[in-house]
């Protein structure tokens, strides 16, 4: 699996990002510039790291969505390209259209920084196959500005569509509003996108990805991605639609839309 960790100025869970990802895959993780304008070729994954992209200015993850790469970005996704974006990543897959809703100021109006358990509610992703269906999980947060909101209609659909991957619980495996860290809707962690194939997250697994670390629930993220690209690519189904569920957009001559458990290949 070849994947690439963005980086913005203000990132500082980049090289977290990219020792999981080369500890699960064998593959030396790259590390691909804000201000590039094109991927490395032959992309299986893309990861949007935690950090504070451009010091929170504006709005969290607004700068760094129309960051040159960012572009590039969505085009992979598009096409059908396996994104992450953990906490400031989710951040700015909210901003860039690729993910639905909203993150707002912690319900404390306080920075959040301890473990905090969660339960996989689907095992139907790319990055959630390798956990048990209601599995229980610690993983740790550390954000001020991780409150998921979304409108009444948009929770509707996310619930019909199976698209909650992870809600915060307390250790019985109960959303409490007291497990609930920043006041998210639903107790929401963690959206996957309309084609599934790209995850948002506030937790970080790559915290937790290593029993030295103190626990490796965080590693069977990591475990899925690896499983699903090692797996036989299916024939690419035709669509229309972007990973966010719209209408894809590409520029002039770009390859149509497509699905492939691969992503794209240069």
């Amino acid at each position: 699996m070849k994947s690439a960790v963005i980086v913005f100025p203000g990132s500082n869970c980049d090289r977290d990002m990219a020792v999981a990802l080369t500890r699960a895959t064998g593959r030396e993780a790259e590390m691909v510039w804000h201000k590039d304008a094109a991927l490395p070729g032959g992309l299986d994954l893309i990861a949007i790291p935690g950090g504070f992209s451009f010091g929170d200015y504006l709005r969290c993850g607004a700068i760094a969505a129309r960051a040159p790469i960012m572009r590039a970005v969505v085009e992979f996704a598009n096409r059908g390209g396996l994104v992450l974006g953990v906490c400031n990543g989710f951040q700015v897959l909210i901003e860039a259209g690729l993910l639905p809703g909203a993150l707002m100021r912690n319900q404390t109006l306080k920075f959040v920084c301890r473990d905090v358990h969660l339960v996989v509610e689907t095992t139907d992703s790319p990055f959630t196959n390798a956990y048990g269906n209601r599995r229980l999980i610690t993983v740790p947060i550390a954000h001020h500005d991780g409150a998921y909101v979304a409108d009444t209609g948009l929770l509707e659909r996310l619930r019909g569509e199976d698209r909650i991957a992870f809600r915060y619980v307390d250790a019985r495996g109960e959303p409490t509003a007291e497990a609930n860290p920043n006041g998210s809707a639903d107790s929401i962690a963690g959206v996957l996108s309309a084609n599934r194939r790209v995850l948002g997250m506030m937790p970080h697994p790559e915290r937790l990805a290593d029993r030295q670390l103190g626990g490796a629930d965080g590693a069977l993220l990591f475990d899925s991605l690896c499983a699903v690209l090692a797996a036989p690519i299916s024939p690419p189904t035709p669509s229309g639609r972007g990973a966010g569920g719209e209408a894809a957009t590409a520029p002039p001559g770009a390859a149509p839309p497509r699905q492939s458990h691969g992503g794209p290949r240069s």
